[in-house]
């Protein structure tokens, strides 16, 4: 009999990670996230796994053990389109918490088995997303600090050299013989073909009449354009519409 995998989920939102995890035969056990709404959403979708709540709060000794502890620790400090804080900024920062729990979690286990034995440790696994803003965040340092900082959760001491000319390919990996790192990205607009394609990009899942308590405003709808038209990115169709619509600058 196969034991399916369990899965923690950090930074939840309403529960993306837990939603691909029992796709693929994963039991979601807990998740952490703090937004009133997303919560409820998880409730409703996932009624068999505990909200754990503020992840500056989580102590790893008291959380359920877990094969594999996904997050995706905010972006808008390494975004592009952000101010640029990267690790240091008070949101993005927040990745070290998800190592320091994931740390915690493995040393709760290591004391249960008395072994320190890395292999034999859980989460045996951890999930990083990001923006492709992490590469280039703080001239490319940020993301070697998130490699080293990953390779330690494991005890592993590895040289992470800047790569040739400091600028990090989308993908790669370090190799060791008991702790292993990978990284790539996927971008939403790509893989299968648009025509016939089941995914959907932003633009095509728009709703056409949302609660007026999630529309932008009209000074970020003009920013969000603004950064478009300097940078020569085309935005899709119909999101550029509906953004010129709420900015005012179009009428319905």
């Amino acid at each position: 009999m196969t034991i399916p995998l369990t899965l923690g989920s950090l930074f939840d939102g309403i529960g993306g990670f837990p939603l691909a995890g029992v796709r693929q035969g994963f039991t979601p056990a807990w998740a952490s996230e703090i937004e009133p709404f997303p919560i409820e959403v998880t409730k409703i979708r996932f009624p068999e796994m505990l909200n754990v709540g503020d992840i500056t709060k989580l102590k790893g000794a008291e959380l359920t053990l877990v094969d594999v502890v996904c997050g995706g620790s905010p972006c808008q400090d390494l975004s592009v389109a952000g101010k640029r804080a990267g690790l240091q900024g008070e949101r993005s920062g927040l990745f070290m918490e998800q190592i320091r729990v994931i740390k915690e979690l493995r040393e709760h286990d290591a004391r249960t088995k008395r072994t320190d034995d890395p292999v034999r440790l859980r989460p045996r696994y951890m999930v990083w997303e990001n923006v492709p803003g992490a590469f280039s965040s703080a001239d490319g340092e940020d993301f070697r600090a998130v490699l080293k900082e990953t390779c330690r959760i494991a005890d592993y001491t590895i040289s992470v050299p800047r790569p040739p000319g400091g600028v990090w390919k989308p993908a790669g990996a370090i190799l060791g013989d008991q702790f292993s790192l990978a990284w790539r990205v996927y971008d939403a607009q790509s893989g299968p073909s648009r025509k016939g394609a089941k995914e959907s990009i932003l633009s095509q899942i728009l709703e056409d009449t949302p609660h007026p308590k999630y529309y932008l405003s009209k000074t970020a709808c003009l920013g969000i354009l603004r950064r478009a038209k300097k940078r020569g990115k085309e935005l899709p169709p119909v999101l550029k519409q509906a953004l010129e619509i709420q900015a005012g600058i179009q009428s319905v």
